[in-house]
């Protein structure tokens, strides 16, 4: 094991994966002269030459699209974005070509490709710099969606990300880059795709969380206690596939359930994960199942209207009293 940052995590994810499986690339904006937008590819480009670790022009769609190509012929080419708001301009490759190829074609091509960058809020970064853009995506057939929270997670989720052959969007987020933790140094260290994690047990409510999330529902969690309310964390890192199983063990285990993520309310990931706790546990439940979400408005760049529209740990612990009803 060695300690290592969510960034330095993600790096060596790419390198022991590039140094296994020569089909392997990175292109994006500013990856290799400028180390990455947020260092995340520092020294990637001195280690494997530029033809491996390629910069591209601010074009989204286009080197989005060379790369959905590369894939179809063979290659397993990663793309970073600057961040994933980004790439709504290569919303259509994503859309109709990498979600689509593999069925259209009826089998016949595979689209071995990974799409990263960082998602949801970072600090006074504008409306337009900070949506949560799992939900858009989570919502297409054929692309598969990852959102880890530690930096383990982030190592092994994008290693099996890189060695699948669907599409896979993982989405990291800017503010848990320098957050350290123990990581496997073992090169086939991997964490399978669709597989939650319980990342702190409890017995009166479940908290389902990903990404940036699990770390303030761990801090809910801890003023919980205090209250003698004991939460159970669950960590979903991929959201689609989703570990339904998981999920429907612990609600049935603590019969109430709040969903916490930073996308917007209205029909959200968090809107599925109640329709499918309600429809898999309804005799189980307690209370309704409650989300707490980011406020259903476009965010503010100011820095205290930004913080009272992301969910804090305040909101989290409003609902979990609400499902208690000790509100």
């Amino acid at each position: 094991m060695t300690v290592l940052r969510f960034r330095e995590a993600v790096r060596a994810a790419m390198i022991e994966e590039m140094e296994r499986d020569e089909r392997v690339y990175l292109v994006g904006e500013e990856v290799g002269h400028y180390q990455g937008a947020y260092k995340v590819t520092e020294g990637m480009l001195d280690k494997f030459g530029s033809k491996r670790v390629i910069d591209a022009p601010i074009t989204e769609s286009g080197f989005t699209g060379i790369s959905i190509g590369a894939a179809m012929v063979g290659l397993r080419p990663i793309v970073e974005y600057m961040t994933w708001n980004f790439s709504a301009v290569a919303f259509d490759q994503i859309l109709n070509n990498a979600a689509k190829l593999r069925q259209m074609s009826g089998g016949q091509l595979s689209i071995p490709l990974v799409l990263r960058a960082p998602n949801g809020s970072a600090k006074q970064v504008g409306s337009q710099h900070s949506h949560a853009m799992e939900h858009f995506y989570a919502h297409i057939p054929g692309l598969k969606v990852v959102a880890p929270a530690m930096p383990a997670d982030a190592k092994g989720l994008l290693k099996s990300a890189i060695r699948d052959d669907n599409p896979v969007l993982f989405m990291e987020s800017e503010t848990l880059y320098g957050v350290k933790g123990e990581v496997p140094d073992d090169p086939d260290f991997i964490v399978p795709l669709g597989v939650a994690s319980i990342v702190r047990e409890g017995t009166d409510v479940s908290i389902i969380a990903w990404s940036r999330m699990v770390h303030v529902a761990l801090e809910a969690a801890a003023e919980l206690e205090k209250e003698g309310i004991s939460a159970e964390i669950v960590d979903l890192r991929s959201l689609r596939p989703l570990d339904e199983e998981t999920i429907v063990q612990s609600v049935t285990k603590t019969h109430r359930a709040v969903v916490a993520h930073e996308g917007w309310p209205y029909g959200g990931v968090g809107a599925e994960i109640a329709d499918r706790i309600q429809r898999l546990a309804f005799d189980e439940l307690d209370a309704p199942v409650l989300r707490a979400t980011t406020l259903d408005v476009p965010m503010p760049y100011n820095a205290r209207l930004e913080q009272y529209v992301i969910p804090q740990a305040s909101r989290i612990i409003e609902n979990v009293h609400r499902v208690l009803y000790k509100s």
